[in-house]
């Protein structure tokens, strides 16, 4: 799983890119709420903005993101970026409160979900990364959310509740046609399908219960989706 992090910093740079084609436009908030004063300041903070983006000057990006944050606090776009440019610099406490607080404000919010999931992973706080991640499931029927979402259950030795989220992945039918890469021994990377990775996590679930043939039937299945599937061969073998 040493992409999934990766994948989400993929994401979150495109982000911060429409982001910087977003602030070209005025329309961030309806007219009424922004004087003219404040409409010039912002577009001015948003040129600068832009500016320290293309020259790499995060700090001055963040300076003025909270310059915009103060002067339009309904306005959720500031943050959404501020929290993706401390998630792109691993600042992950930083990227997890912004991210919260703007779940504070709307609880569906789909980026700052993925932000506070992530970032609250990073830092350890498995527990609270859990509910955002099932949420992120609910909320987009995203199926890596849900693997995530099982993985940390099993993690956090909520067997029951990482089998049910493990069947429920291994019955979708999506599940066989999108893929998890994994590391491999040799420091490479092997992608696999999600159908595979669930059916491998399943066999560890079984496996930490105590139920041996469960589990060795499990990573049976695992290869039988993916036969080159290292990882599933690994925990196969130490039974």
């Amino acid at each position: 799983m040493k992409n999934m992090k990766k994948s989400v910093l993929i994401l979150l740079v495109q982000f911060v890119v429409i982001g910087a084609v977003w602030a070209q436009e005025s329309g961030t908030q309806p007219p009424a709420e922004v004087s003219e004063s404040n409409r010039v300041r912002n577009q001015a903070d948003e040129r600068i903005y832009q500016m320290a983006l293309r020259y790499n000057d995060i700090n001055v990006a963040k300076a003025k993101l909270y310059d915009l944050m103060e002067r339009n606090p309904r306005n959720l776009r500031y943050p959404e970026l501020l929290a993706s440019l401390y998630f792109e610099m691993e600042q992950y406490s930083s990227s997890a409160l912004v991210a919260l607080d703007m779940l504070e404000r709307d609880d569906k919010n789909i980026s700052a979900l993925e932000i506070a999931a992530y970032s609250l992973e990073q830092v350890g706080a498995l527990e609270r990364a859990l509910p955002h991640f099932e949420s992120l499931h609910l909320l987009s029927g995203d199926l890596f959310s849900l693997y995530k979402t099982s993985y940390l259950q099993y993690t956090l030795k909520k067997y029951d509740e990482a089998m049910n989220s493990v069947n429920m992945l291994i019955k979708n039918s999506k599940a066989g046609e999108q893929n998890v890469t994994f590391p491999t021994e040799n420091n490479q990377t092997q992608e696999v399908t999600m159908a595979a990775a669930a059916l491998n996590l399943k066999g560890l679930i079984y496996k930490d219960q105590g139920s041996n043939n469960e589990a060795r039937t499990a990573f049976q299945e695992a290869l039988q989706k993916n036969p080159d599937f290292e990882l599933a061969k690994t925990n196969l073998a130490s039974l």
